[in-house]
């Protein structure tokens, strides 16, 4: 896959090199996008724009990457684009929570959910969480997203964001109907970092 590498050549180049980038992210920006509107209409809207948006400025993203993967450049759009469809609609989240059989699992949490029930319930406290720990949530654990790929897309120091991941998950322990499957979500994230931190040691 050459998502970054040398600055294209052409324009025929920077359309090959974005379809490339559109056709692995798609699931994760639509996922995205689901998460936080809750109906696949205005997720495919959102999907839609937030490539189109990406695609205006693919050269600039490139050239400011230094070789870093754009994964989170492209859910920082949707996530901006997400908090003016809330503002533009004066709107909350919806909860497909009927549909989320027909959204891209969860990477990191597939063992956790097990049914249909502790998905609903763990969706319905997210829902409810302030805007940033819904966020740091659902790109964790809907996205499989580390702890550096989240703060990039949030704007947030790599410290920041592991202290708005912890908060979240306590206080999702508080909502769902379960919570040692919030426990073992936040074990599950206390060894990615462990990971993350001896992998960049």
């Amino acid at each position: 896959m050459v998502e970054n590498g040398a600055h294209p050549s052409s324009k025929a180049d920077v359309d090959a090199r974005f379809t490339e980038l559109y056709r692995t992210h798609l699931r994760d920006v639509y996922s995205y996008s689901y998460y936080r509107v809750g109906n696949h209409h205005d997720a495919e809207d959102l999907t839609e724009q937030t490539f189109l948006q990406a695609y205006r400025h693919y050269e600039r993203a490139l050239r400011e990457s230094n070789g870093r993967p754009l994964r989170p450049w492209l859910i920082r759009i949707a996530h901006n684009l997400a908090a003016n469809f809330y503002r533009d609609r004066s709107r909350k989240p919806e909860s497909g929570i009927e549909d989320a059989g027909m959204i891209s699992a969860p990477h990191t949490t597939e063992s956790l959910v097990e049914g249909r029930e502790e998905l609903k319930a763990i969706l319905d406290g997210v829902q409810q969480l302030p805007d940033d720990r819904r966020e740091a949530l659902i790109m964790r654990f809907a996205l499989g997203m580390d702890n550096r790929e989240i703060a990039r897309a949030l704007g947030r120091t790599d410290g920041a964001t592991k202290v708005l991941l912890h908060r979240a998950i306590r206080q999702l322990e508080g909502m769902v109907a379960e919570p040692a499957m919030a426990e073992s979500m936040a074990e599950s994230v206390a060894e990615s970092k462990t990971e993350s931190g001896d992998h960049h040691r």
